[in-house]
C-alpha cells in the first residue's frame, strides 16, 4: 500500500486518480512503462478548451474501456491529471539506464541545457514536461527523456526561448509595466489582453506579466489596475453570461465582453445549466415497477402507444364554438391503453431523470464540475417527458370545453373559464396515478367541476364589490334559478356515487351502460345498434343486458338512496 500513499492528491477527475490507483496497484511492470508512454503521447495531442469522453482516454491509456460512461471532460483539466498520472506511475516503477533506449537528462542538466534555473524547470513540469524516476547507485532520481524534453521544447518554443533571455526586473522596468497595464485598463482592455500586450511589448512571459500586476493590486487596494476582477463573479453576472450563450453568442465573444478566458466562459456555462437542470419539475408519480424495468420493458415503455383497436367515431363537434377552440375535436381521443401507456411513459422519464439529476447533484459535490454527457441525459429525459405530457393535455382539452359549456352563466365569461379548466387539466395530468385503473377522465372531470365550484362563488364576490354605478341594470330582472355552485356540489357527489355502484356492475354491464347514457364525457350516448356494433352482439342483446343492468343500479341505488331518475 506504500504506492497508493505516493499517489497525488491534486486530481481535479475523481476516474482519473482511480485510474492511477487500479495502475500502480495491479498492472505489471512492462505494461505501466507502456502504459505511461501512452499517456505522454496523449498529452500533446489535449487541447484545453475542448472535451473528451473518459472512455476515449482510458482506452488510449490502458487499451481497455470501463463498463460505465463516466462522461466528458474539460481538456486543461485532463492534461493537468495526465501530468500527474505520469509522474504517479513513474514513481512506481524507477527505471535502471540501461532499461531506456535513449539519452535522459537529469534536473540539473537540463537546468545547463536551456540556460534556465531548476526552479523553472520545475514550473515546466506542470506545464507538460513530464518527468521519470531512475535508479542510479541504489538512489531514486529525477531524470527526463530526451524524446520527452525534445517535443516540449517543440511544443514550447516562445516559454523555453523567454526563460533564457529572463533576466531580473528592474524597478524602473516594472514600474513602466504597471504604468501601461493601467494605461490599456482605462483604455477599456481587460486583464487578459493587458497581459498579453505587455508580454509581447515586453518580451516577458505572460506569467511574470500577470504576477507583476496581481502583486501590485494586492499590495494597492485602492490604487488597482483591476479592481473588479479580485473576488469571484456575481450570480447575476454569470446568469447574464449563460442567457448570452443560450442566445446563440459564441464563446470567444462572451469571454472578450466579460474579460474572462474561454475555459472559464465554459465553467460558468456549465455551472448555470447544471444549476437549471436541478430546477426542473420532475416531481413524477411512483410505481414499484420502475425500479425493476428490465430493457426490454423500457423499450416498450419508451416506444410509441399502442394503435386503436377500432377506428374513432368523428366528434359532434358543439355549435357556435371559435376555430381555435374546434380544432380541438380534430385530435383524436385516448383509448384506455394509449392512455395508460403515455402517463406510464410520462412518469417513467421523468424518474429516470430524476435519478440521473442524483447523480448530477452527488458529482458535482465531490469534484464541483458538472458532467456534460449526464446533463444532456437528464434534458433529453425532461423533453421527452414534456412531449408525452402535452400528448395527453392535447388529447383531453375538449373535456375542458365540454364543462366549461356546462357552467357558463350570464355572469361566467366563457373564454375564462376554458382557460381556468386547462389549467386544472394540466393539474390533474400531473397527479394522475394511473396504475389504480381509474380513466383519467373522471379524475379529470372532478377536478375540473371542483375549481369551477370553488372559483365561480369566488367571481361572483369580485363583481359585487367592484360594480359599476349603474347597479340598477343588474337588478330589473330577478334571477329565477336555483343556486348553480349548490346543484354542482349535489351534482359531484351524485357522480361520485354512480360510479362507485357501476364498479359492482359486471365488465360489459357497465360499459354498456356507461356508452347508452354518456357517463364517460369524453363520448356523446350510443344507440343501442351503435354499442352492439363496438361489443360485437345484437341491438336485441344490448337492450337485455341494459335492462338487466338498469334493474340491478336500481336497487344499488336503493341502498345508497341515490336518484336514478336520469335512466328512465
Amino acid at each position: 500500500m506504500s504506492e497508493v500513499a505516493k499517489v497525488s492528491t491534486d486530481y481535479r477527475i475523481p476516474a482519473m486518480k482511480e485510474l492511477c490507483l487500479q495502475v500502480v496497484r495491479f498492472t505489471p511492470r512492462a505494461k505501466k512503462i507502456e502504459q505511461m508512454a501512452r499517456a505522454e503521447a496523449l498529452l500533446s495531442e489535449i487541447k484545453p478548451d475542448k472535451f473528451y469522453p473518459y472512455s476515449t482516454i482510458c482506452y488510449k491509456i490502458t487499451r481497455f474501456r470501463p463498463d460505465k460512461n463516466i462522461g466528458e471532460f474539460l481538456g486543461e483539466d485532463l492534461r493537468h491529471d495526465l501530468i500527474l498520472f505520469i509522474e504517479d506511475v513513474a514513481e512506481s516503477v524507477p527505471l535502471k539506464p540501461e532499461e531506456v533506449n535513449e539519452k535522459y537528462y537529469t534536473l540539473q542538466e537540463l537546468a545547463e541545457k536551456f540556460n534556465v534555473s531548476t526552479k523553472t524547470i520545475t514550473r515546466w513540469r506542470r506545464a507538460g514536461l513530464v518527468s521519470r524516476r531512475f535508479l542510479v547507485d541504489g538512489r531514486v532520481r529525477l531524470g527526463f527523456l530526451e524524446s520527452t524534453v525534445d517535443r516540449f521544447a517543440k511544443e514550447e518554443e516562445k516559454r523555453i526561448k523567454r526563460a533564457s533571455q529572463f533576466s531580473q526586473l528592474s524597478p524602473q522596468e516594472r514600474d513602466a509595466i504597471i504604468e501601461r497595464a493601467r494605461r490599456l485598463a482605462q483604455a477599456g482592455a481587460c486583464r487578459p489582453e493587458v497581459t498579453r500586450r505587455l508580454a509581447l511589448r515586453t518580451g516577458r512571459s505572460m506569467e511574470t506579466i500577470r504576477y507583476i500586476l496581481q502583486q501590485f493590486d494586492q499590495a494597492n487596494p485602492e490604487m488597482a489596475i483591476f479592481p473588479e476582477t479580485r473576488g469571484p463573479l456575481s450570480e447575476e453576472t454569470k446568469e447574464r453570461i449563460y442567457r448570452d450563450y443560450r442566445a446563440g453568442e459564441s464563446l470567444d465573444v462572451i469571454a472578450k465582453r466579460y474579460c474572462l478566458t474561454r475555459a472559464r466562459v465554459t465553467r460558468i456555462i456549465d455551472e448555470m445549466r447544471a444549476k437549471r437542470i436541478m430546477e426542473l419539475p420532475l416531481d413524477y408519480i411512483p410505481n414499484e415497477m420502475f425500479e425493476k424495468v428490465t430493457p426490454e420493458q423500457e423499450k416498450e415503455i419508451l416506444g410509441p402507444p399502442p394503435p386503436a383497436e377500432r377506428p374513432q367515431r368523428a366528434a359532434k363537434l358543439p355549435q357556435g364554438l371559435p376555430p381555435y377552440l374546434a380544432s380541438l375535436y380534430e385530435v383524436p381521443l385516448l383509448t384506455q391503453e394509449q392512455e395508460v401507456h403515455l402517463f406510464r411513459k410520462m412518469n417513467y422519464l421523468k424518474y429516470k431523470a430524476s435519478k440521473l439529476r442524483e447523480q448530477l447533484r452527488q458529482e458535482m459535490d465531490a469534484r464541483k464540475r458538472p458532467n456534460r454527457a449526464l446533463m444532456d441525459e437528464i434534458e433529453r429525459l425532461y423533453e421527452e417527458s414534456v412531449k408525452t405530457k402535452n400528448e395527453i393535455i392535447s388529447a383531453n382539452l375538449r373535456l375542458v370545453v365540454s364543462i366549461a359549456k356546462r357552467h357558463v352563466g350570464p355572469a361566467e365569461n366563457f373564454f375564462e373559464l376554458v382557460s381556468d379548466g386547462n389549467m386544472s387539466l394540466i393539474r390533474a395530468v400531473e397527479k394522475f396515478d394511473y396504475s389504480r385503473g381509474n380513466k383519467f377522465s373522471t379524475y379529470a372531470s372532478w377536478a375540473i367541476m371542483k375549481n369551477f365550484a370553488r372559483t365561480i362563488p369566488d367571481e361572483h364576490r369580485y363583481r359585487e364589490r367592484f360594480r359599476t354605478s349603474q347597479n340598477e341594470l343588474f337588478t330589473l330582472t330577478q334571477d329565477e334559478r336555483s343556486d348553480q355552485v349548490e346543484q354542482e356540489a349535489n351534482q359531484l357527489q351524485r357522480e361520485i356515487q354512480i360510479q362507485n355502484i357501476l364498479q359492482r356492475l359486471d365488465e360489459r354491464e357497465r360499459q354498456i351502460i356507461i356508452r347508452r347514457f354518456g357517463l364517460d364525457r369524453q363520448q356523446e350516448p350510443l344507440t343501442l345498434k351503435e354499442v352492439g356494433a363496438e361489443l360485437g352482439v345484437t341491438k336485441e342483446r344490448v337492450r337485455q343486458l341494459e335492462a338487466r343492468a338498469i334493474s340491478k343500479l336500481r336497487k344499488l341505488a336503493e341502498e345508497e338512496k341515490i336518484d336514478l331518475s336520469d335512466l328512465e
